[in-house]
């Protein structure tokens, strides 16, 4: 089989690596700004929020069209936002067991829904449990463009706020005295990480999307100290793995899809942790060793 002619020419090759490309491009620059203001378990938990959304909007419509499922997951997410942003604001329970509970309360009432629809002799559902992990042989060419219209609007919205998110970022104090508002700030950021997660179900699934998230930006890290070459690398580290895990997967070896692409994501980490210079291990211990 020659991979680079069917990558091409295949209809469904073709649309599982731009789907999976479009979601390292994104997840991978928005992951950025999460991993540096050390909120790696965010991606997680809106992951896991978005499995009642799709479920409640498949009950209410009984549509499976690709529109109406990320909308019910990108609005249920938009609300476990909203929800961890009061948490952490009113109470005294800290942001990371804030997350923990938001993680477990909306992925416990997505799989009770999600149970309750696939007990009911439904023949339209089937198909809705294949969001937990991710089904990238079922990307349709509307899924990639409707991924690719939602990824060009979450980094529009970066690239016009990004001194702000940048501020914010390195020094949320500073962002204050200039009067920038950092509540609303974090809930636009937040937010575009919710787009990112609602273009990732159907290519990895709630469960592995949070890789896609940490990944990039991890591996991105050991390369660079500069913000702006991060959002970059991490774009690019999240599309190579995508692709790569979509050639992989269609290889001789007929293997999954999402675990693959997750699997060559986590070669590129280690492969960065490794080797990137100046902060690689290798680079520390020959260092260590000539002191």
């Amino acid at each position: 089989m020659n991979l680079l002619t069917d990558l091409i020419f295949d209809y469904t090759l073709r649309n599982i690596a731009l789907g999976a490309a479009v979601l390292g491009i994104v997840s991978g620059m928005l992951g950025s700004f999460a991993v540096l203001r050390r909120q790696g378990l965010l991606g997680d938990t809106l992951a896991h929020a978005a499995l009642p959304g799709i479920c409640i909007a498949y009950l209410l419509t009984g549509s499976k069209s690709p529109l109406v499922l990320f909308l019910g997951a990108a609005i249920s997410g938009w609300v476990a936002t909203l929800v961890l942003l009061r948490i952490v604001r009113e109470t005294r329970i800290k942001e990371d067991s804030a997350l923990g509970v938001v993680l477990s309360v909306f992925f416990g009432v997505g799989i009770m829904l999600l149970t309750f629809i696939l007990k009911h002799n439904d023949a339209n559902q089937a198909g809705l449990d294949k969001f937990l992990f991710g089904q990238a042989a079922t990307v349709t060419a509307e899924d990639v463009n409707t991924m690719t219209i939602l990824g060009v609007f979450a980094l529009l919205v970066v690239a016009v706020l990004y001194k702000e998110f940048k501020i914010m970022t390195f020094d949320p104090n500073f962002a204050a005295s200039l009067g920038f508002n950092d509540r609303w700030l974090g809930v636009i950021l937040t937010s575009l990480i919710v787009v990112a997660v609602v273009i990732g179900l159907r290519t990895v699934g709630v469960v592995l999307m949070s890789a896609m998230l940490v990944g990039p930006a991890v591996a991105a890290r050991q390369w660079t100290n500069r913000l702006e070459a991060m959002v970059l690398l991490a774009g690019f580290f999240g599309a190579l793995s995508g692709v790569a895990g979509a050639l992989i997967s269609v290889s001789e070896a007929n293997l999954p899809t999402g675990p693959m692409v997750i699997l060559s994501l986590t070669v590129i980490v280690i492969i960065s942790l490794l080797f990137a210079p100046q902060r690689g291990i290798l680079w520390d211990i020959k260092r260590f060793s000539k002191a």
